[in-house]
């Protein structure tokens, strides 16, 4: 189980071309790029909504009895 040589991405190079076809392979990689970013802004809206500031539940200066 060493590392890929040339000779091996040049036979994936080939199978992915003969699998979808040259025609067809820029929209392949478009609707793949698509879902990358994405993914990334579903990820920072995550974070950014884990870091959001809670109201303040603790009956501070303003809190009704």
């Amino acid at each position: 189980m060493g590392s890929f040589s040339l000779m091996h991405w040049g036979v994936v190079l080939l199978l992915v071309l003969l699998l979808f076809g040259a025609g067809k392979l820029p929209s392949v990689m478009g609707d793949l790029a698509k879902g990358v970013k994405s993914f990334k802004a579903g990820m920072k809206d995550e974070t950014a909504s884990e870091t959001a500031v809670l109201p303040d539940t603790a009956g501070g200066p303003g809190a009704r009895s």
